[in-house]
């Protein structure tokens, strides 16, 4: 059974930094590419950012381009977001997800995390 694990949301201020693990099971994980989407309330989820599974390559969406970076360690089989220069409107719930294709990591991934809140006040 294949299972994302998404920690590390919680409450900050505008400005600070934040950072996001996913931890995996039941999946070969350097078979994998990651990626975190977001949904913030009343909008559809969004894609935020991939990364494949050699580590060779990397996408973002405009929104989280030179604020977020997104890495992996394959030994530790865990995936990570780390998130600066937060804005009040990163305030959403970020998922973990996974995909054994790097274009559909950013569109339609297979597997989903359960999500963790993040939340940016002013």
């Amino acid at each position: 059974q294949v299972q994302l694990v998404e920690s590390g949301g919680g409450l900050v201020q505008a400005g600070a930094s934040l950072n996001l693990s996913c931890e995996t099971s039941g999946i070969t994980f350097h078979y994998y590419h990651f990626g975190w989407f977001r949904q913030a309330p009343g909008k559809e989820r969004e894609f935020v950012a991939a990364i494949d599974w050699k580590k060779s390559e990397t996408s973002y969406s405009d929104s989280a381009k030179g604020r977020f970076t997104i890495s992996r360690d394959n030994t530790e089989k865990t995936a990570y977001l780390r998130m600066s220069s937060l804005k009040t409107e990163d305030t959403a719930v970020y998922y973990c997800t996974s995909d054994k294709s790097f274009s559909t990591i950013q569109t339609s991934p297979t597997y989903w995390g359960q999500g963790t809140q993040v939340t940016v006040g002013q």
